[in-house]
């Protein structure tokens, strides 16, 4: 239960929108680095492939990571003589780094990547990426480890693997099943908000971006692939395995300080119009109640580890009201970042001294324990009064948390302004239909399958011979220079068209089909 909101917070779920006319649906991109020998025949065998079996218009992107070989000759050769390529030249090796080069400066509502071996069958990069054309996931993966999935590769890369997943999920909690499949797409306005948090150039870039989208409640799409190992693979397993640990550490450090802004991905509940003055959902009591006991399991040994270390220089009165004021002060922080899911500093003194009342309700229960306990015997052992403060401070643990509940971190959604009502129409006039307010600052998923006059051949160039071209690093919106989230919100004022499917054999302007 959130009780303020982010100006980044992604739209409800709706179908894909393409910025103009002629711009490509899917960006696939490839990073490489030294592959002159299997560039040319990847690149053909999946522009082939995308021609005869891709409905939407397409762009293939090889992204060159400062080769040092005949690479980028190769890549500007296929620029020049096969259509939808183009090449992008890094001068600093890693793939998180070349994915976020090219996936910050392309125009296509769908950006995907593979390695350039092809491991994984190409017949998966449909089901791969629909998902994300018709509005129900956000990022999809290709996953080796499902149950119908056909692998084929050594015992050594095979443990390694699944080491690794076992190890996110221990850690991290992570709930997909493969992190390192070199096939995987995400949607563009997702893109926009999240690669600014990922920090990884290198290979533990795909973990991260896949963590940091399920702890935001992003959809990830699993799709079980076939795929056969490369036995002539340049990946140092060891060193990246080292790198993947370091990364899960930072990673896992920083979800525990809450030192991501996650709620900026977020999304309100339905997609429907009629859901969207529903503007979150809040959280699960159950999900409420276990943060809260873990966070009240540890503010108690807190507790008494201060009142023992108080109690050896002053009364028991004393040196339970100083340990109590300490912990219900940390115990307020921690409840709400972690078990509330409040962000930022706005309310934080409020909630505070709101805490404090709570803390003063908590310091009657106790004391009074306390004063009970001296009336029924003159000299108390320690451990008889640890005892007596314990069952004191579980029936203040029950109180504090309703009071946390309803008091200090209520959800303060219905607290909003209704929307306008919509004025009546004079009789004899038909009723504009209601209008709704906007969601967020990028832009709503139009159906793959609704007409637009203007939608074109994916492989006839668009109308416009102004197109300009983009290096880069560089974004291809008109938004070169401003901030993630600015760029977000301008790009979601672009206007919007529809998709129409083409067949690769309808090259009559005039057919009525």
């Amino acid at each position: 239960m959130r009780t303020d909101s982010s100006p980044g917070t992604l739209p409800a779920r709706e179908h894909l929108p393409a910025a103009t006319a002629g711009t490509p649906v899917l960006d696939v991109v490839i990073p490489v680095y030294n592959e002159e020998k299997d560039l040319q025949p990847c690149v053909l065998r999946l522009h082939d492939h995308l021609t005869r079996t891709f409905p939407y218009p397409f762009r293939i992107t090889i992204a060159d990571n400062a080769s040092t070989d005949s690479t980028p000759d190769v890549a500007r050769l296929l620029e020049t003589r096969v259509p939808q390529v183009r090449s992008v030249r890094l001068e600093q090796k890693g793939r998180g780094r070349a994915l976020r080069t090219v996936w910050s400066a392309s125009d296509a509502p769908i950006l995907a990547y593979m390695d350039v071996d092809l491991s994984t069958d190409l017949n998966a990069l449909l089901p791969l990426v629909a998902p994300l054309i018709s509005g129900h996931s956000d990022l999809a993966i290709g996953s080796r480890l499902a149950r119908s999935s056909r692998v084929v590769r050594g015992a050594k890369r095979e443990f390694i693997s699944r080491s690794y997943n076992l190890i996110l999920r221990g850690s991290l909690q992570a709930r997909f099943s493969d992190a390192q499949c070199g096939f995987k797409a995400i949607r563009r306005d997702v893109a926009q908000l999240l690669l600014p948090l990922v920090e990884d150039t290198g290979w533990f870039f795909d973990t991260e971006m896949l963590v940091l989208a399920e702890r935001a409640g992003l959809r990830i799409h699993e799709v079980p692939v076939d795929w056969v190992d490369d036995p002539d693979s340049t990946v140092h397993i060891v060193r990246t395995a080292t790198d993947d640990l370091k990364g899960v550490w930072r990673v896992g450090r920083a979800l525990a300080t809450g030192s991501l802004p996650l709620d900026r991905l977020t999304r309100p509940f339905g997609d429907d119009p009629r859901d969207r003055e529903i503007m979150d959902v809040p959280k699960g009591l159950a999900r409420q109640l276990v943060g809260f006991c873990v966070v009240g399991g540890l503010s108690t040994l807190f507790y008494l580890l201060l009142y023992s270390g108080f109690r050896q220089f002053s009364g028991s009165q004393t040196a339970n009201a100083l340990a109590l004021l300490v912990s219900a002060v940390a115990n307020t922080a921690a409840n709400r970042r972690l078990t509330f899911g409040v962000r930022g500093r706005s309310g934080a003194v409020r909630h505070q001294a709101q805490g404090l009342v709570v803390f003063g309700i908590g310091l009657a229960l106790t004391s009074g324990s306390l004063v009970a306990l001296d009336a029924a015997t003159s000299d108390p052992a320690h451990a008889t009064e640890l005892a007596v403060l314990v069952a004191a401070n579980l029936a203040a643990t029950v109180l504090r948390f309703l009071l946390f509940r309803a008091w200090v971190f209520p959800d303060r959604r219905g607290d909003e302004e209704p929307p306008a009502p919509v004025p009546s129409q004079p009789p004899g006039r038909t009723a504009a239909p209601p209008t709704y307010p906007a969601p967020g600052p990028l832009p709503q998923r139009p159906h793959p399958h609704a007409q637009h006059p203007h939608a074109q051949h994916p492989h006839t160039p668009p109308r416009d011979s102004g197109t300009n071209q983009f290096r880069a690093g560089e974004a291809a919106d008109g938004t070169v220079g401003l901030p993630p989230l600015e760029r977000s919100r301008e790009w979601g004022r672009d206007a919007t068209m529809r998709l129409q499917p083409v067949r690769p054999h309808d090259t009559d302007p005039g057919d009525a089909r």
